[in-house]
């Protein structure tokens, strides 16, 4: 199987600031896993500055990029959600959300100067990210005789599988291994040669 396992995210919280005319927008890049993290993180973010006018953001889901929303919370349409979204796709980001928090001074910006502004807070914050690359890496349950254990063993020393949750019922061991997406044909391959053995998907992380 040829393609990409691989793809970017950021290791951690960072923070940006941008301001315009006395209006504040503090940006905060936060790494996301799934949508319940992601609606966790909003909640806690609208209670900690919930005195601020706006809460706006976008986010960005999975390997292949493809789950992602944007919200203006109340800003005209367009203006907020879609500049930050423009801002994690330019770096070409994933398992990301930047929440752009906006303290309003009075004066009203306008389109050009909401889109500037939303724009800048998040880059500010992208800027001050670390950017890492991670392996799409697959989990799966293989289960075999003992007698076989020393064959399934080398496959997984060959193939670099990590190893965890080894479970025995009578004669039979069960494992869940982990390895890099990209290697699932060859791996399985391999195992699937081995008299006994059964092998079970589990999850892609």
């Amino acid at each position: 199987m040829l393609f990409s396992d691989t793809y970017k995210t950021v290791e951690g919280e960072s923070q940006g600031l941008y301001k315009d005319r006395g209006s504040r927008f503090i940006a905060l890049a936060v790494p996301v896993t799934s949508q319940e993290e992601i609606k966790a993180r909003l909640a806690e973010l609208r209670k900690e500055f919930h005195d601020a006018r706006h809460h706006c953001f976008a986010w960005v889901l999975g390997p292949d990029r493809q789950a992602w929303r944007v919200s203006d919370d109340g800003e005209p349409s367009g203006t907020a959600g879609r500049p930050i979204l423009a801002q994690i796709n330019a770096h070409e980001l994933t398992n990301v959300m930047i929440v752009v928090i906006r303290y309003f001074g009075g004066t009203l910006l306008g389109v050009g100067g909401l889109i500037n502004a939303y724009r800048s807070a998040a880059a500010d914050a992208l800027g001050k990210a670390t950017v890492v690359e991670k392996h799409l890496m697959e989990r799966w349950a293989v289960s075999f005789p003992y007698t076989s254990m020393n064959d399934v063993m080398k496959v997984f020393r060959d193939e670099s599988c990590s190893q965890s949750e080894h479970r025995y019922s009578g004669t039979d061991v069960t494992v869940e291994i982990l390895f890099r997406a990209s290697r699932a044909d060859h791996v399985t391959g391999r195992l699937n040669k081995i008299n006994g053995l059964r092998i079970k998907w589990l999850t892609t992380e």
